[in-house]
């Protein structure tokens, strides 16, 4: 082993001079890998938001609801992975961690790229893919704890803000890939046999039309051109810090112990699955929590007595108020991001037709604006200004900026709902289409702006020991919004009242309103203006 690689076990960058000598040049070298690591985990995760619109468009015989639960499996996967990942790198270590976790990103990615190739490809295949996806979803939790580890509290929103910010920015990569490789048969004879588009579709520079051939299976192969370097940068220039990880063991143990983690999230992902067939998903989404923790709790041998150390954090209060103050913010963030593509091919796909008798029917829009063109930019500006909130709030408080993006997003939630209505029963809906984007555009600006004021205010409550494994745990609850946030527009958008859904998000805005109030901002407030 390289000493680039090699483990640490002299780690304290709080004295500033070993920060300054020693700990800054290692610290910014992990930080640099893990970014395009997380950035891959996000654009593997999210693309299923892309892929199923442009089904769609190719005519998979999939209804609407069954390609909104794609998304939201995704989700759901990855969401409840991130609860075992917020465990992982004081049990295997962050080099071993990120290193295999990227490389599992593969599996998805490939699997997805040869299950387009063809249409006939049965819908349970898809739903696997989708659940695996959720890999890349899991690794943002140990992602942001691993990286906590490494830089003084004094520079936590900058490190966690442009781990976060930049690896955010895999939703608007895939966003903006997946459209552009569809239309190159990039891969050639491997990737197989293009398809004709039945309806017209789109790419960052423009309208594609109906009967263009399409290589909708790039969507997933293209990703393994960045996982095989990315996955050797990991291991051969990340380290493990003993400090943090006294015993992570033989690479080979410290492997299992994440796959074993892994597999924990992927049972109760299944159940929670089944379980929403079954019960309301008010009810599924906790008990699938619920059980991932029990689980967590009974797994037996040396793993048990480190797992039950971080369950710590559960009886600290501020674990449970931030808990909730994260879902305002990356889980608007995430939940939108899965949700707005579809959500624009539904709502401004269809326009409302009056028949000889006056009665309204929806029909297709000849002129409607394309999902792939315009959803991108939203979780851009998103992921683009979150290191800008990491950093403000580095100046004036996390909790006061928090409280500020809370207040806009129950304006803006308003107002979208209002306006989503408005488009959904027009005769002409496109003519509010760049209202509803400029105020999608607003929402995924102060929820970006929110990531890093959050993430600065978990740096300052918590001690080293707790503050990775409350990133992870927040952020695992936070990202049930890529599940929640499909579903709820998805049933709304085909219920005909689309503007329930936002005006919901409203109410939920409101209430982390006063709760980021009572615990940081009011005079005797627990921690002041973390």
């Amino acid at each position: 082993m390289s000493k680039r690689n090699a483990d640490i076990e002299k780690w304290n960058v709080e004295d500033a001079q070993f920060w300054e000598q020693e700990g800054k040049h290692i610290a910014n070298r992990n930080l640099w890998i893990s970014i395009p690591s997380l950035l891959m985990g996000f654009a593997v995760w999210m693309m299923w938001g892309m892929i199923t619109t442009q089904m769609q468009n190719l005519g998979f015989s999939f209804t609407v609801n069954q390609l909104f639960s794609l998304t939201a499996l995704a989700g759901l996967a990855g969401a409840t992975l991130r609860i075992p990942a917020s465990f992982m790198i004081r049990i295997a270590g962050g080099r071993n961690t990120i290193f295999l976790t990227t490389a599992l990103l593969m599996i998805p990615a490939a699997g997805t790229g040869i299950a387009l190739m063809n249409p006939g490809t049965p819908f349970w295949v898809f739903q696997a893919l989708a659940l695996l996806s959720g890999i890349g979803g899991g690794n943002f939790a140990c992602s942001m704890s691993n990286i906590s580890t490494f830089y003084p509290s004094k520079q936590q929103g900058y490190a966690l803000g442009m781990n976060a910010g930049l690896g955010n920015f895999g939703v608007t990569t895939m966003q903006i890939v997946i459209p552009l490789v569809m239309t190159v048969g990039i891969f050639g004879a491997i990737a197989g046999s293009p398809m004709e588009l039945q309806s017209a579709s789109g790419t960052l520079i423009g309208r594609i039309e109906a009967g263009t051939d399409t290589w909708i299976q790039n969507a997933g192969f293209i990703w393994l051109v960045f996982l095989v370097p990315l996955a050797f940068a990991g291991w051969f220039g990340m380290n493990n810090l003993r400090t943090i990880t006294p015993n992570p063991g033989s690479p080979l143990a410290a492997f299992s112990k994440v796959l074993g983690l892994y597999g924990v999230g992927m049972v109760t992902a299944i159940v929670g699955m089944l379980a929403l067939s079954w019960l309301n998903m008010w009810i599924a989404l906790p008990l699938t929590i619920v059980l991932t923790l029990v689980l967590l709790r009974l797994i037996p041998g040396d793993l048990k007595p480190n797992i039950q150390k971080q369950f710590a954090i559960f009886s600290n209060k501020h674990t449970w108020s931030m808990t909730i103050l994260y879902i305002l913010t990356f889980g608007s963030f995430i939940g939108f991001s899965a949700a707005l593509p579809l959500s624009i091919n539904v709502i401004f796909g269809n326009m409302m037709e009056a028949t000889a008798d006056g009665t309204l029917i929806r029909v297709a829009n000849p002129e409607a604006p394309s999902a792939l063109t315009w959803a991108w930019i939203g979780p851009f500006v998103g992921a683009l200004i979150r290191p800008l909130g990491g950093w403000i709030s580095d100046k004036v408080g996390g909790s006061i900026v928090t409280q500020i993006i809370s207040a806009v997003m129950v304006v803006a939630s308003i107002a979208t709902g209002y306006v989503m209505m408005q488009a959904y029963n027009a005769t002409d809906p496109n003519q509010f289409f760049w209202l509803f984007l400029l105020l999608f555009i607003v929402l995924f600006a102060a929820s970006g702006i929110g990531n890093g004021s959050t993430f600065r205010s978990i740096g300052v409550i918590f001690d080293q020991q707790q503050k990775g494994p409350v990133l992870g745990w927040t952020s695992a609850v936070a990202a049930y919004g890529a599940f929640i946030a499909p579903r709820v527009m998805g049933e709304q958008i085909q219920a005909g009242t689309p503007e329930l859904a936002m005006y919901g998000f409203a109410v939920f805005y409101a209430i982390c309103l006063v709760i980021n109030w009572w615990f940081y901002l009011r005079k005797g407030a627990y921690v002041k203006n973390p």
